[in-house]
C-alpha cells in the first residue's frame, strides 16, 4: 500500500501556499519573471499574477519583487515561504516512505 498526501500552508486558517503556487513562486524564482514563469506553467499571466496577489494578501507581505521591463525576483518572505514549504514537505516525504514500506 502506498500513502499519499497533500500539503498546504495556513495563516489565521486561510490557506497560503499549496503545490500550486509553490511550483509558480518556484518557477519565477527560477525564470527571473512571472511571465516566463507563467508560459512554462502553462498558465495565463492574469492567473499566475492573481494567485500571487492572492498569496501575498493572505499573507500580509510581498513574496515578490517586480520591476518594469526587469522581471521579478523573491523578496526574503518570499524565499522563507519557499524554504518551510520544502523543509514540511520534506517532513511528510519521510513519513511516507516510512509508513509505506511497513
Amino acid at each position: 500500500m502506498r500513502v499519499r498526501f497533500k500539503v498546504w500552508l495556513e495563516k489565521e486558517g486561510e490557506p497560503i501556499i499549496s503545490e500550486g503556487k509553490y511550483r509558480l513562486l518556484k518557477a519565477v524564482e527560477e525564470e527571473g519573471s512571472i511571465l516566463k514563469a507563467s508560459e512554462r506553467l502553462g498558465m495565463s499571466y492574469k492567473r499566475a499574477h492573481s494567485q500571487i496577489k492572492a498569496l501575498e494578501k493572505r499573507l500580509g507581505e510581498k513574496v515578490l519583487e517586480r520591476k518594469r521591463r526587469a522581471g521579478a525576483r523573491l523578496t526574503e518572505a518570499g524565499k522563507e515561504l519557499l524554504k518551510e514549504y520544502e523543509r514540511v514537505l520534506e517532513e511528510f516525504n519521510r513519513l511516507a516512505c516510512r509508513l509505506s514500506d511497513r
